[in-house]
């Protein structure tokens, strides 16, 4: 960890003194003007707060650190966490570095599977990954040194420090949990010898002679990294950590979030369409055939799940890279031969429709084809593997906003009545 330190340690004070001439020349001039009908509308599209570790254009999606997804999906997920931390890719130290820590911390505590074990059998995946996650708020640095009185200037080594043991422990949590809920047997350690991802699969007892499920985990953990800050896990775990509740508390937060069926639940949905085409047709559609099955659910009044974003005017990145490694990877299989037809079809039944203002796909059309494929077919698991990756973006924007000593969230509320005496 300690050269990942020293670089934060080389860029804080330089951000520091850039945002501080940023509110000194550019404090008073507006980045947003809020009407009626977002106050009602979960504040959709105003502009309220910074995330520098990513962002999200309509045109391009997601761009991390100043990088379209597209240019850097061949990188470890350990090289884009290191990636939303500095805005840079480590060095081969650099990441040698922070692997190590990784493995360092990387088996859970006994008292979190006991815990486990004595929840209800049929506990959603979920459930059981957040309730351990909050289970170890005990092991937290941050909370040990802020009761000791650490100073102010040293929280974001506090956070980084939880951060990345919570992070070693997350392949093992979730493959234990996998093992454990679904009756796989019994645990299975982890590997000193393997990456991040590596360790996930090698864990959870799949097979994977030739290494394409690893390079798959590998690839679906560096693309849910993060979303910039205002989706509802982000910004959950943001207001959270805000308050200054450690990692434990504030990822937490982010996750539950997550399992809302709006938010990290929607690959589910999307693998359960693509299924229901399957067993409509007997396996794969001709092109014909799955047209008319899309116009008979969009006149019975049906969303076509996966397609369509509230951001979005292209084909989601995420999606294009899942598309690019079935295509290279997946053969003669129906499931996912029915996701990619599905992107030859839709956006064009959905533009001559006319309802759709984005006929593209999000990344939740092609994800779970892929886990599915792989032997990972428990779709109420597949929202622990969106958390696992997405705790890295979490956990990154912790360590910034505690370093620029970003205040409590508190946003101004307002009555409907305040609203209608006062706006003509």
């Amino acid at each position: 960890m300690d050269l990942l330190k020293n670089e934060l340690k080389r860029q804080i004070p330089e951000t520091q003194d850039d945002i501080k001439k940023l509110i000194q020349e550019k404090g008073n001039q507006k980045i947003s003007d809020v009407n009626v009908a977002q106050a009602f509308s979960g504040m959709r599209g105003v502009k309220a707060f910074v995330c520098d570790t990513s962002s999200v254009s309509a045109e391009k999606g997601l761009i991390i650190r100043g990088k379209p997804l597209l240019d850097i999906i061949n990188i470890l997920p350990e090289e884009v966490f290191f990636l939303l931390l500095t805005g840079r890719l480590p060095n081969k130290n650099e990441l040698k570095d922070l692997q190590s820590d990784f493995c360092q911390d990387f088996m859970v505590p006994e008292y979190v599977w006991d815990i486990l074990k004595a929840m209800p059998q049929d506990s959603h995946p979920m459930t059981m990954f957040n309730t351990a996650i909050l289970s170890m708020q005990g092991e937290s640095v941050f909370r040990k040194r802020y009761d000791e009185g650490m100073p102010k200037n040293e929280y974001w080594e506090a956070i980084l420090e939880d951060g990345i043991q919570l992070l070693a422990k997350l392949p093992s949590l979730g493959a234990g949990i996998y093992r454990m809920r679904f009756n796989k047997g019994e645990m299975i350690l982890p590997d000193s010898n393997k990456d991040w991802a590596g360790n996930f699969v090698h864990m959870t007892g799949l097979s994977d002679q030739n290494g394409d499920f690893h390079k798959l985990m590998q690839l679906y953990f560096m693309l849910h990294c993060d979303h910039e800050g205002g989706n509802v896990s982000a910004f959950a775990s943001h207001t959270v950590a805000s308050a200054l509740s450690d990692p434990y508390y504030a990822v937490s937060a982010g996750l539950n979030g997550l399992a809302g069926p709006l938010h990290g639940l929607a690959n589910q949905e999307c693998l359960k369409f693509v299924l229901n085409i399957r067993d409509e047709f007997n396996g794969l559609p001709t092109e014909k055939e799955l047209s008319e099955y899309c116009w008979n659910r969009l006149n019975n009044g049906r969303v076509i799940p996966g397609y369509g974003h509230a951001v979005l005017r292209c084909p989601d990145p995420r999606f294009t890279a899942f598309i690019n490694f079935g295509q290279k990877h997946i053969k003669n299989d129906d499931v996912f031969g029915i996701v990619d037809l599905l992107f030859d079809v839709v956006p064009g039944v959905l533009k001559e429709h006319g309802k759709a203002k984005n006929p593209w796909p999000n990344v939740d059309a092609a994800s779970g084809s892929l886990l599915y494929y792989y032997g990972l077919k428990e779709f109420n698991f597949y929202t622990v593997l969106f958390s696992i990756s997405r705790t890295m973006g979490m956990i990154s924007q912790m360590v910034w906003e505690r370093a620029l000593g970003i205040p409590i969230t508190r946003p101004k509320s307002i009555t409907s009545d305040w609203i209608k005496s006062n706006i003509r």
